[in-house]
Formats: C-alpha cells, structure tokens, sequence
C-alpha cells in the first residue's frame, strides 16, 4: 500500500505542470508568511499586471526553443524597446489614430521578428549569434531615436488598456494575455502546425524526411515570437504611459528562465504553453512577495535563481526515479 502510494506521488510530482501546482501553493504560503498583505486581493491583480508583459514573451520563447536545432531567442528585449519607441512615435508624434498606431506596433514587432528568421532560419546563422546581435542592435536602435528620453503624451484613453479592468481582473489579462494563450494553446493541440512543431523539436532531420518545411516553420516561430513582444511593447507602454527605449533590458532572460521553469527542454520537443503560464506566476509571486518584504534587489534575483535551480533539479530528480521505478516494474 505504501509503495502503491510513493508510486502515485511520485509520478504525480514528476509531471511538470503537476509539479508547479503544488510550487505556487507552496510559494503562497511562504510569502504570505513573510509579508501579511502578500494575499490581499489589490496586490494579486497588480501580481498580474506585472507578469503581463513576460507572460506574452515567454511564450513566444517557448516556441522557439520547442522546435529544437538549438533555437532561442535573445532579442525580445530589444524588439520589446524598439517597437514600444515606435509605436510611440506613431501615436504621440505622427498622430496616427490609437488602433491604427497599435495594429502598426504589433506589425513592427512581427516584421523584427522575421528578420530574426531570415538569419536564422534561411542564412542559418546560430541563434545564440543571430538573436543576440539583432537584440543589441534592435535596443542601440531605441536609443539612439529617443536619445534615452521616454516618449510620452499618449492620448487618456490609452491607459484602460494597463490599468482598467474587465469582470475585475486587469485589462491587458482578459484582452491580450488571455486570448494570445489560449489561441497558442489551441494551436499546439489541435492543429498539425503545432504537432510539426513538436516533432521538429524532437527530430528535425526525420521532419524534414517526412516532408514537414523545417525551416519555413522556424522562420514563422521567430516572427510569432517578435509579435508577441509587440503585443508587450504595446501593454507595457499603455501602462506606464510612455515608451521607454530601455523597457525591454533583461527580458530575454527572464522569459529564458521562465520558459525553462515551466518545462520546456531547452534543446526542444518537449514542454508547454501551460507550464510557462504557471512558472510566470510562480516567478511574479516571488518577487512580488520578496518587495513587499523589503528584500533587496540583489537578493530577490538570488532567490529566483535559487528556486529555478531547484525545482528543475528536483523535478529532474523525481523524472528520473520514475522511470527507474516504471525500469523495474518492467
């Protein structure tokens, strides 16, 4: 009876999204035990809102890494800046309309993307080199247009979309992060583009044998990932009201850490969309629990690396014991 139920537990917990279920009950009562107002209702929307932005850009991480062949993304950070300072020139200085100014931003962010696919996917240019180097460029780019001034002066109505709300819950959830998710989660469940994108991840050479276009798949991730971070540019600057050219510094990582938190393997075919929603939340509950403590900054960084260390640790741990109990039962 005692090994019938290890056995249950243990494969409960070597299931990844299982696994961070039972990490964000576990972060909630630790945090709440550090600072009472950690579980007050107006801190978990602001929880939300923080985790918005890297939500939108972790998932497009995601994808790129699960179609393998080393893929990874370093520049969101910089698209998220440069389409942000766009966007902004277009709505504040052109005086383009809001949806025309936001539908371009979006667009920017894709077409940023898509030149990431071009090097990558069609020149073969590594990822590690490609992205990073577009990252760099795309960022300097910012600031050079702005002179590290923030645009600002975006239209009142603007700001509903990162601070209002919808049924209670913040705007940029229930009309950007929401939908994104579940139209991805529905494409990587139910439709061959997303089964192709499992399988290139798994094994690309047996994709391309199979007549799946590898690399036209791969350009399309790069580009949907760069449209994501458009999406963020256009969240981030609906909520702090301007378009700051350094907004996107650090991004590229923390989506990195959450995708890899979340289960994706980091040399693809395996994870999902629904583990880097949760290692999202995980990740904003901490840091916004360690404020709200007063930690210091440098501290609240060695806590997330100390947690993402860990569970991934841990859970590789108990993968590993499972299968060598499902070994042995064999």
């Amino acid at each position: 009876m005692k090994e019938k139920l290890a056995q249950t537990l243990l494969a409960f917990l070597s299931n990844r999204v299982y696994f961070l279920l039972v990490l964000m009950v576990v972060v909630v009562a630790v945090m709440s035990s550090i600072s009472p107002y950690f579980f007050d209702i107006t801190n978990l929307l602001t929880m939300t809102r923080l985790g918005a932005v890297l939500a939108l850009i972790a998932m497009g991480q995601s994808l790129v890494i699960l179609a393998g062949g080393a893929g990874i993304d370093l520049s969101v950070g910089g698209i998220l800046s440069l389409t942000g300072v766009l966007f902004g020139l277009l709505a504040v200085r052109a005086g383009l309309d809001l949806p025309v100014a936001l539908l371009l931003g979006v667009l920017i962010g894709a077409g940023l993307g898509a030149l990431n696919g071009i090097t990558v996917a069609w020149w073969g240019v590594p990822p590690l080199i490609g992205t990073l180097g577009s990252g760099w460029a795309y960022s300097a780019i910012a600031l050079v247009i702005t002179q590290g001034v923030p645009v600002s002066g975006f239209v009142d109505a603007f700001r509903f979309l990162g601070e209002g709300s919808v049924l209670g819950i913040p705007a940029q959830i229930m009309l950007v992060v929401l939908p994104a998710f579940l139209l991805l989660q529905m494409m990587m469940a139910r439709t061959v583009f997303g089964r192709w994108i499992y399988l290139i991840g798994v094994n690309d050479q047996a994709a391309r044998f199979s007549g799946v276009p590898v690399t036209r798949i791969r350009f399309l991730l790069y580009t949907l990932s760069g449209l994501l971070a458009g999406l963020g540019a256009v969240v981030m600057s609906s909520w702090l009201m301007a378009a700051r050219p350094d907004v996107g510094a650090g991004m590229e990582l923390q989506s990195i850490t959450v995708a890899v938190l979340g289960g994706i393997d980091i040399f693809g075919g395996t994870g999902s969309l629904l583990g880097t929603i949760l290692a999202v939340l995980i990740v904003t509950m901490v840091a916004s629990g360690l404020q709200l403590a007063n930690i210091n900054a440098i501290w609240q960084l060695a806590v997330l690396g100390f947690i993402l260390l860990g569970a991934v640790a841990l859970n590789q741990i108990l993968s590993r014991q499972m299968a060598v109990r499902q070994g042995l039962r064999v």
